[in-house]
């Protein structure tokens, strides 16, 4: 049995995922709590425990910048990864405004579209 210290909020939100500062897959976050969240990728050249960097936006009409959060890779399946929050540098805030804004939001939102190839 899985045991969460933290609720996940479901949603979808379009993401890039980063590896060493370069952007290298598309994907979508699933959900999120405040220790990590799960996105689907079929992006699979990862480790686990490697740290990437996702990329979002809220898509208000008034939200122009994009926020990135750093995570570690705790889980990898054919879905996608499972990445943690623990350990890494990263603004409390914006975690907070992703939880929020998938809470208020349950319809899907696809500004990155999930695709079978690697950005290069």
């Amino acid at each position: 049995m899985e045991h969460r210290l933290s609720k996940r909020i479901p949603g979808k939100l379009g993401l890039l995922v980063y590896k060493r500062g370069l952007p290298v897959a598309t994907g979508q976050i699933r959900d999120a709590s405040k220790r990590g969240l799960f996105i689907a990728t079929d992006y699979n050249d990862i480790q686990l425990n490697q740290i990437l960097e996702v990329e979002f936006r809220f898509p208000e009409r008034d939200e122009k910048h994009f926020r990135r959060l750093k995570a570690h890779v705790v889980r990898k399946s054919d879905n996608g990864l499972g990445l943690d929050f623990d350990g890494v540098e990263n603004d409390h805030f914006t975690i907070s405004a992703l939880i929020r804004w998938l809470h208020e939001h349950h319809r899907a939102q696809d500004y990155f579209p999930v695709s079978n190839s690697a950005m290069h």
